[in-house]
């Protein structure tokens, strides 16, 4: 944590896009000056994102920090939002609401106006629209958005639209300029006659003052972007990629002015023009800039979809009436009316009526699933057939689909341990070049063949071309970008980029039974009675004692009889006996219910159903004993069912080289039987909630790396101890929370997807980072012109510009494949 940071406060999270970040170097120089503003801690630069993720503990902060990007040299764009406020009598309520608003992280600046009862917001960062409503209501006024989170979206695509088309129309003019010149210096080198042709019908100074005309179109032109941004960055002593592009093609256009307008200033035989170097360098990286960005807005594509699932309206009762309404006029509490075919607004749970909703946005399932009065819906979820009410539960940022767009932005803005090496490489990567740049033109000058200015000249441009550290900069965050968009289409969420790398070094998977391998949801199985009694009647008393239990296998029991039309008669008492069992009075008649202890502690022989226990035991199925009137009436089993998927994904853990260990309350006899039937490696048994840590333990002190797979709130300890917790999706907040990564579906399947996309996804990093550095390694030199004397080989600027663009294209592209993933 940043030395600065007040640990008083309480500390919040934030992403302040970014733009104008070019290479790896200005990621650094970003964070590092982020890094020493005070409050800040936890800073996480990303160049693929153009976005910035740092922890604060003060609103106040975060004006600071942008003033500081901004100082750096680069942009922090704004999203300005229109609000109607309601309520407002004077002065007081205009600076109460203002300050309402500034409360919120990410606000700039608020200005409310009293006349036209509105408010201007000018927002950095993830500000959405009701977390600005919802600060006015607090302070006591009315607020509606006339800009909704779909609207701040598509201005995001908008101005992301006119950066490409502005770098698509600078390409453009560059290429129409660039084309001629180069055909025409090149062409008089290699087409035979061109050159006297030209010579002949132009002249040679003509001809350099037409390349100096096209040359200085392109570099002050189309190349001015890069001396806005490379420029200011040399003044300040941190030179990025930027200043590499302006000090190479400024050297190659300003040697050739010299050679053209004064060439008696420079030595016999070195007069040389190279107009159609530094305009080729402009726009091969044009080029370059054009394909990322192209290339970038393809990586975020994940959450452009995710986003598309939010609802623009809903339909809520209001003075006994249901009216359209914005998303963020939505609040807790409110009644929704959803019809055929509409999008489910928000979370919440069903009060009228009854339809079926496909929920595979969540689940992953195609089959559209029923509701009815007492169901949950989640927001985004589509209504296919029927009509029905809900009561909203949570909203806005509180709301399921909201959370999943969070944890995928998370993960998308984080950096991995792998990234460590990169950001050591860069913070010295530019200035180191530059050094070998100048070092490469002091050697030629000294040793080189003449004319050694014009080897020196080239070569050394050379450097500074090819050593631009785009590749380096993109290589980790596209590929978690596509990565973990990929995940999520796949219902598999990382909370955060470590899990992904994690992830990928489980040895071991360990998982709770119940609930995660099983439906979680016990049935009734087994109901055998003695000669004395009635099987319906004992079964009646039975359930009138478990009716008075909220315990699953209890509930099991009353479904059971009420499944077989028993009338269940009431209960005049109940006891409970934790860990063995319950005693209750029903009919005027005593009915025990219990495990073989509690059978036996109260006398009763149970020899009669030792065979049937045995075989239930055999069938992984839980006995239970039940005693009337003070005899032995009945054996019970009750099973919690194996979900359809679970052996298919055990198969599939076990495909990946993984062993898959079972944690569970049950006995071990119970336990083993179904390890045996899953094919599971080893088995736990007998374990309280508590323990689970402890086994968790047991096996790290093996040296193994161990996944937890847990959902409910009993997990949540194991779900933290685990190298990375994995929780299902359909469990309890608090374990989704305790976990790296949540798998949304609720299917174990999940888990071999999210071990086999981190695999693909950490290989194609190091693909990236293999590239990256092997091209800059390997061509920096070759630049230099380490190879001229053994082959007599130089590289041209212009092939280094070409390459350079190249390296970027190419980590990109690799990093795409990832969407194409499938196990």
């Amino acid at each position: 944590m940043n030395a600065h940071t007040d640990l008083s406060a309480e500390v919040k999270r934030l992403n302040l896009p970014i733009s104008g970040m070019t290479c790896a170097s200005c990621v650094k120089r970003v964070e590092t000056a982020v890094s020493k503003v005070d409050g800040i801690s936890d800073v996480s630069v990303n160049l693929a994102t153009e976005s910035v993720s740092l922890n604060f503990n003060s609103p106040g902060t975060i004006t600071e920090v942008v003033r500081t990007i901004e100082d750096a040299g680069y942009e922090v764009p704004t999203t300005t939002m229109t609000f109607e406020i309601e309520g407002m009598t004077c002065a007081s309520c205009v600076k109460r609401v203002e300050d309402a608003l500034k409360s919120v992280d990410g606000v700039i600046a608020a200005s409310v106006n009293l006349a036209t009862e509105s408010a201007l917001v000018e927002a950095r960062g993830n500000v959405d629209a009701a977390s600005l409503t919802q600060a006015v209501k607090k302070a006591g006024y009315g607020a509606k958005s006339q800009l909704t989170d779909a609207n701040a979206l598509e201005q995001r695509k908008a101005q992301k639209d006119a950066e490409y088309a502005t770098l698509k129309r600078n390409l453009l003019i560059a290429v129409v300029f660039t084309l001629p010149l180069f055909v025409l210096e090149m062409g008089s080198h290699f087409i035979p006659g061109m050159h006297m042709l030209l010579m002949e019908s132009v002249g040679m100074r003509n001809l350099y003052f037409a390349y100096f005309v096209m040359a200085s179109i392109v570099q002050f032109g189309p190349g001015m972007i890069f001396y806005k941004k490379g420029v200011p960055a040399l003044l300040r002593f941190a030179p990025e990629m930027n200043s590499l592009v302006v000090l190479g093609s400024s050297a190659a256009w300003g040697y050739s002015v010299v050679a053209t307008f004064l060439p008696s200033l420079l030595p016999a035989g070195t007069a040389n023009v190279y107009f159609e170097a530094s305009a080729v360098i402009i726009t091969l990286i044009l080029l370059g800039r054009l394909l990322e960005a192209r290339a970038k807005g393809r990586t975020s594509e994940a959450i452009t979809k995710l986003m598309s699932l939010q609802a623009k309206s809903a339909r809520v009762l209001r003075d006994g009436k249901f009216v359209e309404v914005s998303l963020d006029e939505v609040i807790a509490g409110d009644i929704v009316q959803v019809r055929p075919g509409d999008k489910v607004p928000v979370d919440g749970e069903v009060t009228r009526g009854n339809s079926f909703v496909d929920e595979a946005m969540i689940s992953g399932e195609p089959v559209p699933v029923e509701k009815s009065v007492g169901s949950e819906v989640i927001g985004g979820t589509i209504n296919k057939t029927g009509s029905f009410e809900f009561r909203a539960i949570k909203v806005g940022a509180d709301s399921a689909l909201a959370q999943i767009i969070k944890m995928v932005e998370n993960a998308q803005g984080s950096k991995l341990p792998i990234q460590a090496l990169v950001d050591k490489v860069t913070a010295v990567f530019v200035p180191v070049v530059m050094l070998v740049a100048l070092i490469t033109v002091g050697v030629w000058l000294a040793f080189g063949p003449e004319p050694a200015l014009s080897f020196a000249l080239i070569n050394g441009v050379a450097v500074l071309i090819i050593a631009c550290p785009c590749a380096m900069g993109l290589a980790t965050p596209t590929s978690i970008m596509v990565g973990t968009g990929r995940a999520a289409e796949m219902g598999v969420l990382f909370r955060h980029g470590e899990a992904l790398q994690e992830l990928k070094n489980t040895q071991v998977v360990a998982v709770d039974k119940t609930g995660t391998l099983t439906l979680g949801r016990p049935v009734l199985t087994d109901f055998d009675v003695t000669d004395d009694f009635d099987k319906a009647e004992a079964l009646a008393l039975v359930a009138a004692a478990e009716a008075n239990s909220e315990h699953p296998i209890a509930e099991a029991i009353v479904a059971a009889a009420h499944e077989q039309g028993l009338e269940v008669p009431k209960t005049s008492s109940f006891d409970s006996f934790t860990g063995y069992g319950i005693r209750a009075e029903a009919d005027g008649r005593t009915v025990e219910v219990g495990a073989d202890r509690f059978m036996t502690k109260l006398g009763h022989e149970l020899s009669a159903f030792a065979e049937i226990s045995r075989r239930l035991g055999r069938e992984a199925k839980t006995p239970l004993y039940a005693a009337i009137d003070g005899k032995i009436a009945a054996i019970i089993a009750v099973a919690d069912p194996i979900k359809e998927t679970t052996p298919k994904a055990i198969d599939a853990l076990h495909a990946l080289s993984l062993k898959v260990a079972m944690i569970t309350g049950d006995n071990q006899e119970t336990a083993n039987a179904i390890a045996k039937k899953l094919k599971i490696d080893d088995v736990y048994a007998e374990v309280l909630p508590a323990g689970k840590v402890e086994v968790l333990k047991q096996i790290q002190a093996a040296n193994k790396r161990v996944s937890f797979v847990g959902d409910g709130i009993n997990d949540a300890p194991a779900l933290a101890q685990a190298d990375v917790g994995i929780a299902i999706g359909t469990g309890t907040d608090i374990a989704i929370e305790s976990a790296d990564v949540v798998l949304m579906s609720g299917d174990v399947q999940g888990v071999a997807n999210a071990i086999a996309l981190s695999k693909a996804t950490i290989k194609n990093i190091q693909q990236n980072l293999f590239w990256a550095f092997a091209y800059n390694v390997s061509l920096i030199p070759v630049a230099a012109g380490v190879l001229y004397p053994s082959t007599g080989t130089l590289l041209s600027p212009m092939l280094a510009a070409g390459a350079m663009a190249l390296s970027s294209v190419f980590v990109l592209g690799n990093a795409l494949r990832l969407k194409r993933f499938a196990v």
